[in-house]
């Protein structure tokens, strides 16, 4: 069907003028409005004004425009149903064939950091999204753009063969009610926070495609990799690669779990991941100290693992790191001198991000076959912890030291978790097993003879003793757990028998 009319209505004016332009061209009438009307006069290019096809002027500083029999009727009519064309004949209104809309900022308003409730609410577009709907419902007659990417491809359709194809419609009109859909996703977050909705009857989130992935999990699996569409968060997805493959879905999994952990520490603080859970984390009074600690703290299993660091990479550090086979390196900036020798293995991903910015807590989104899970995220550190001591003996200053970096530590380690730590490094991590001796014993065994006069930490309660004869037979000194098993005593008595000082916090940090 030859495209004879077309609606030009955009906020974001990236590469309207030339397609326009190319419109005219082809001997397209162009409706606009407002200040793309305004654009393309300026620029020379042929256009009537959206008063002139409606009849009515523009009213309520714009808000009111498009929202006309003479639009939508133009929009809507089926050009094979005799009866919508009679209609549209006795009614004098004139298909229009082609549009072309994009929406007020809407994403780019609530973004800004001093957005007032009434600027969110004068960005959100009414006449656009429903010119969009009406053209995208009626598509096989209709053709819509809304993305300047496309405007290339449907110009040179229009040129070859002054019509787009119906398959290439069809894909354009998918893209619309995307948009659209992501678009009110948006608005309806906005507001469902703004009133303080915590538990909605419906929820609907919407993300932004950052790549395509090789694969998934395994070679079999397809991925894709989503962003939210807000910038500002403290997350993977915001990341500069600076060097080095393509991050993996995997990859990113890991290097997920590196950074969560390492935003626990403010101190300069080096985390190896693997498979989702610490190998090592180590601190220090430099990143150099803390990386070698981390290092140390299991050698085997940082081969090919994902390291995250709180501080810029020195000279001294990335030596370090070059000399061990790693996956990625994540840290808010690397030296010159660093990067020059970091860069010269060509494969080793090296990422940039503020890994110390502040960030609101978020809700965390889990998928299950056929459902989500939502939750907020667990941001509870060891300063919203009810500290107690049921114990006889209190932790030393060192173990003081000791158990909390156990504690921050357990906490992203996957359930049931037990960590053992010494002189700011972890010495072993038990991890994902189904009971708690068994984690214990895990840990216990990697931390060999370092484990005597270290602290452990567990991410749950002691539902027995058994975890704490463990501990003490290796030499464990001090021990942080939840508490609140009603075998709480058992595990009390237990650690006074072998002089164990055992903090209760009275938080579980469970992760399954």
């Amino acid at each position: 069907m030859t495209i004879k009319r077309a609606l030009v209505s955009v906020s974001d004016k990236e590469g309207i003028i030339p397609f326009a332009a190319g419109l005219v061209e082809q001997g397209i009438e162009v409706i606009s409005t407002g200040g793309t009307k305004k654009l393309l006069q300026e620029n020379n290019v042929k256009v009537t004004g959206i008063s002139e096809v409606t009849g009515f002027p523009e009213i309520m500083d714009g808000r009111v425009k498009t929202l006309h029999p003479n639009i939508h009727g133009g929009l809507l009519a089926v050009r094979s149903n005799p009866y919508h064309m009679k209609q549209l004949e006795e009614n004098s209104i004139l298909p229009i064939d082609l549009v072309v809309v994009n929406l007020y900022p809407f994403k780019e308003t609530i973004s800004k950091k001093d957005v007032t409730f009434d600027d969110a609410i004068e960005n959100i577009d009414i006449g656009g999204p429903t010119m969009l709907r009406s053209a995208a419902k009626n598509h096989q007659d209709v053709t819509v753009v809304v993305d300047p990417a496309d405007y290339a491809d449907v110009l040179e359709q229009i040129k070859a063969e002054k019509a787009v194809s119906l398959a290439a419609k069809q894909k354009l009109a998918a893209k619309v009610f995307r948009h659209t859909a992501s678009y009110d996703a948006l608005i309806a977050e906005f507001l469902t926070n703004a009133v303080g909705e915590e538990d909605p009857e419906t929820v609907t989130y919407t993300y932004e495609k950052k790549q395509s992935l090789r694969y998934g999990e395994n070679p079999h699996q397809k991925a894709t990799f989503y962003k939210k569409p807000l910038a500002g968060t403290v997350s993977i997805a915001e990341a500069v690669q600076l060097h080095g493959k393509e991050l993996s879905y995997n990859n990113i999994k890991d290097a997920d779990a590196a950074l969560q952990i390492v935003r626990e520490f403010t101190q300069p603080a080096a985390v190896a991941v693997k498979h989702m859970n610490p190998c090592g984390v180590g601190t220090g009074g430099t990143i150099f100290e803390a990386f070698t600690r981390a290092y140390e703290a299991d050698p085997t299993s940082i081969f090919g693992g994902i390291i995250a660091l709180n501080h810029e990479v020195d000279a001294d550090t990335a030596h370090k790191l070059h000399e061990i086979f790693l996956e990625i390196v994540i840290a808010p900036s690397f030296s010159e001198e660093a990067l020059e020798i970091l860069t010269s293995k060509k494969n080793l991903r090296l990422l940039t991000l503020d890994v110390l910015g502040a960030e609101a807590q978020d809700q965390q989104v889990t998928s299950i076959h056929g459902g989500l899970l939502v939750q907020d995220e667990d941001t509870l550190s060891f300063d919203d912890a009810k500290i107690t001591i049921p114990t006889r003996r209190e932790p030393s200053e060192q173990e003081w030291e000791d158990l909390k970096l156990a504690w921050k530590v357990v906490k992203h380690v996957k359930s049931n978790a037990i960590v053992l730590a010494k002189n700011q490094m972890t010495i072993g991590v038990g991890a994902g097993q189904m009971n708690r001796v068994g984690a214990a014993n895990i840990a216990i065994e990697q931390a060999g003879r370092l484990a005597k006069g270290s602290a452990m930490g567990s991410d749950a309660f002691f539902p027995m003793s058994d975890t704490v004869e463990a501990a003490a037979k290796a030499g464990v000194t001090a021990i942080i757990q939840p508490g609140g098993s009603i075998k709480d005593e058992d595990s009390i008595k237990k650690a006074d028998e072998y002089g164990i000082a055992m903090v209760f916090t009275g938080v579980r940090h469970f992760k399954h």
